[in-house]
């Protein structure tokens, strides 16, 4: 199967990597330093399931260089989803499938806007990994998970509806899982739910997971959060199950805990995050539907100057 992987960080990395040494063409879309140590040096991975380094790769900053490939995994943060998006179009042929990656709950939209319904599949993936420099990826923990499918009200092309199993049989087979779930909005919802409370309360407190849900009083915090999410997603139209916030608080305590989540990392670390696909998309949600978020608001105002340059 040829494969573009658009962006080599720790999501496109891990994937990518487990894609290639299972004997897919794997190109990966970079640029600067990453694209340059790709071509020299290859790609390394540190992984809990094993190390993988992948010798000088195949690597171009060009689209067109790649030409039709049968997947797209767009593996860039959120915040670069709509610049990036129209660059990505000489990939495509009819079956082509373009996979999102990111956490949040519009890069699809993005996508779509650039690329047309056709193509553009609803996608998430779990996975706690990080970039530990250029063209060298540490994935600490989980086993690397994609779930994809139709967006909601936006059937894909028959071409590219009919590509779906082969590519998760792909996956797995790669050693990752592969989900096809039958209503994506509420799968891309629940993982929204599981990401951004936590991960919020991390960064505004700098603490990781273990003392943010033992603490009582952020563990109150990171339940609030919780509701807040729940609450927004449902006036968007989120049919959530019954135990969905009971589900999330299970993960929260089996999370290994001295690490956080990517937005945390980023965002304590004063790099570029997905604070606004995330924390910001809640606010500006419940703002659009009317839905009170008190304690985003506050958390949204304490972390900005993190995010906004002092002037």
């Amino acid at each position: 199967m040829r494969i573009a992987v658009v962006g080599a960080g720790a999501v496109g990395g891990v994937f990518g990597a487990r894609l290639a040494t299972a004997g897919h063409e794997v190109t990966f879309l970079a640029r600067g330093t990453t694209l340059e140590v790709l071509r020299t040096q290859g790609l390394q991975l540190e992984s809990v399931h094993g190390n993988v380094h992948l010798s000088p790769t195949h690597a171009t900053d060009d689209p067109a260089a790649i030409g039709v490939v049968d997947c797209v995994l767009v593996g860039v943060k959120a915040t670069q989803v709509a610049a990036i998006a129209p660059s990505l179009r000489p990939l495509l042929g009819q079956h082509t499938a373009v996979i999102p990656l990111q956490n949040g709950v519009e890069a699809s939209v993005q996508l779509a806007q650039a690329l047309g319904p056709d193509h553009v599949l609803e996608g998430l993936c779990r996975v706690i990994a990080e970039q530990a420099g250029p063209g060298k990826i540490r994935h600490m923990a989980v086993t690397p998970l994609l779930e994809f499918g139709p967006r909601a009200g936006h059937p894909p092309a028959p071409a590219v509806a009919a590509a779906l199993p082969a590519i998760a049989d792909a996956i797995n087979a790669a050693g990752m899982q592969a989900l096809i779930p039958a209503d994506m909005a509420v799968a891309l919802w629940e993982k929204f739910l599981f990401i951004e409370p936590i991960g919020v309360v991390c960064a505004a407190t700098g603490e990781s997971f273990g003392p943010v849900r033992t603490i009582a009083e952020t563990r109150a915090l990171v339940d609030a959060a919780l509701d807040e999410v729940i609450a927004v997603g449902q006036a968007v139209g989120v049919a959530w199950p019954a135990d969905a916030k009971a589900v999330v608080w299970q993960r929260y305590d089996s999370l290994p805990p001295h690490e956080r989540t990517s937005m945390a990392r980023d965002l304590l670390a004063q790099r570029p995050s997905e604070f606004d696909a995330q924390t910001g998309a809640v606010v500006r949600l419940g703002q659009q539907y009317s839905v009170a978020t008190p304690v985003h608001a506050v958390l949204h105002a304490v972390l900005l100057p993190r995010v906004i340059p002092a002037t």
